[in-house]
């Protein structure tokens, strides 16, 4: 497999480590270079190669937003009044905490963000009081996720 940003190639091995840190990032090193059946130096030397070339950019931990009270999960189509207003608008929509994230999309929105409330109350709140009284926003259109039932990250 060719990865355009240093052109690196990323072997079985290269593979099997990302696999194992994709599962667990927290998984030690010494444990997957004995798995593996190479040193735990390799598997350094192989990491920093990966995140020099851009494959790897970081890792953090998964907060479970349901364990802190946030049980709705959104998306918000914003539509804007003119192409030209998406820079302030996603700027406002960075100061949101709940924003999760936000995309600039073709079709009819401009704008999709994924946001969590802890409840439809409080996700009316942020529609009324915080997102569709920004500059540029010229209405919404609100899909609230029942289920997620896949999350995960490209197959290595």
């Amino acid at each position: 497999m060719k990865i355009n940003q240093l052109q690196i190639e990323i072997d079985g091995i290269d593979k099997e480590i990302l696999r194992d840190l994709m599962e667990d990032a927290r998984k030690p090193i010494l444990q997957i270079a004995n798995k593996i059946g190479i040193s735990g130096a390799a598997i350094h030397q192989r990491l920093r190669k990966l995140e020099d070339a851009g494959v790897i950019a970081g890792s953090k931990f998964i907060i479970d937003n349901k364990v802190l009270g946030y049980k709705t999960m959104a998306f918000i189509g914003i539509y804007l009044d003119k192409a030209s207003s998406n820079a302030d608008a996603v700027r406002e929509l960075k100061k949101i905490p709940e924003v999760l994230e936000c995309h600039y999309t073709t079709g009819n929105w401009s704008i999709l963000i994924k946001i969590i409330c802890r409840d439809n109350e409080h996700l009316m709140q942020l529609l009324n009081k915080k997102i569709q009284p920004i500059d540029g926003v010229s209405r919404t259109e609100t899909f609230i996720s029942l289920e997620q039932q896949i999350e995960r990250q490209i197959q290595v």
